[in-house]
């Protein structure tokens, strides 16, 4: 009789817990076949089963607990998925990894997280950030190599979002250089600054951010960007401008300018059609490149999707950009200034 009491009363405990927090698996699978031309030294080209073509594949934990009084905490754990392999090389949380605590003051997180100035220019890119038809203005222009160089997430963050006041948002991160990175590139080598400020009403968007992310020793990185889309209901456009300078301690800064412009428009209620152009002015090095994504998404459910996209980058002089097929091609390009060709198609599907 004890034992029952017990049990019922271990029970009931774990069902008011239950009742004031909630935990959700989600994720994303997108697998699909690639083929890039151009891609290897004797101008040969890549084609096979890749992954993330439409939306990045992932999986992820995510949970909120109500404190009471308009006060929540809650935790984030992302990580991303490859369908065409399985993960062979093992599965992390570095997509993100976050603890947070949110109410009417608006939200503070800490942990591993996209940062403000990527999280701005994401809003506008038709294709996700991901797949041959992505806006490739975030990257490691000057090749430093340091982890997360190109600024679209960084570890050991705290980042404060504002409430939705009639429309207008603010973010502010600062991620810690801590004693690894001081030890490898010295001064505040790995340390972020950043935040951006957004309206978002209707069917009008508007985007500022900047960011600074230092390389010790060695330099700065600066970035800045506008974007800004209008849905005018039978299509939607978007545009963004973006400038990365690199800014030694010693010698001259190096510029990278990148413009987008994309339009899309929904198709019979289960489909979207969407074109996008992108101008990758490297005044760093000398050169330049334009890309041209256009790509079709078919809706077989809420959560299941067909897609295809066809890209084109055009490389000016030493320019060496290459379009991103994971899975199949990883930007490689057979030689500085080709041109090169993709297309994708793929099934994605979300849970």
């Amino acid at each position: 009789m004890k034992k029952s009491l017990i049990a019922l009363a271990v029970l009931a405990a774990s069902g008011a817990a239950m009742a004031q927090s909630s935990v959700t698996l989600f994720g994303i699978v997108d697998t699909g076949v690639s083929y890039v031309n151009n891609a290897t030294g004797n101008d040969s080209s890549k084609y096979g089963v890749g992954t993330s073509g439409n939306a990045t594949s992932r999986l992820g934990l995510r949970g909120t607990e109500d404190l009471g009084g308009g006060l929540k905490a809650g935790f984030w754990l992302e990580g991303e998925i490859f369908g065409d392999t399985g993960n062979a090389k093992g599965f992390d949380f570095k997509r993100e990894s976050t603890v947070r605590l949110s109410g009417n003051f608006g939200e503070v997180r800490l942990g591993r997280e996209t940062t403000p100035t990527f999280r701005a220019g994401l809003k506008y890119d038709l294709f996700g950030a991901t797949g041959i038809g992505q806006f490739m203005g975030y990257k490691d222009w000057a090749g430093t190599g340091l982890a997360d160089g190109n600024t679209i997430r960084k570890d050991n963050m705290l980042s404060y979002s504002s409430p939705n006041f009639s429309g207008f948002t603010a973010n502010i991160s600062y991620a810690f250089d801590e004693k690894a990175n001081q030890a490898t590139l010295g001064g505040n080598g790995g340390r972020y600054v950043g935040g951006n400020v957004g309206y978002d009403n209707g069917p009008l968007s508007v985007t500022a951010a900047y960011g600074t992310l230092s390389y010790g020793n060695v330099g700065d990185r600066d970035e800045m960007s506008i974007g800004a889309s209008y849905n005018f209901g039978v299509a939607k456009v978007v545009g963004l401008a973006q400038q990365i300078k690199y800014k030694p301690n010693a010698g001259s800064s190096d510029k990278f300018n990148n413009y987008m412009l994309g339009v899309s428009a929904p198709v019979g209620g289960v489909g979207e059609v969407k074109a996008q152009y992108a101008y990758y002015d490297q005044k760093g090095n000398d050169t330049k490149a334009q890309q041209l994504s256009l790509g079709y998404v078919h809706n077989l459910s809420k959560r299941t999707a067909l897609y295809g996209t066809v890209a084109y980058m055009k490389n000016n002089k030493n320019s060496n950009l290459g379009l991103q097929a994971k899975g199949v091609n990883d930007g490689s390009l057979s030689a500085l200034g080709k041109n090169q060709t993709g297309v994708q198609v793929g099934i994605r599907h979300a849970f």
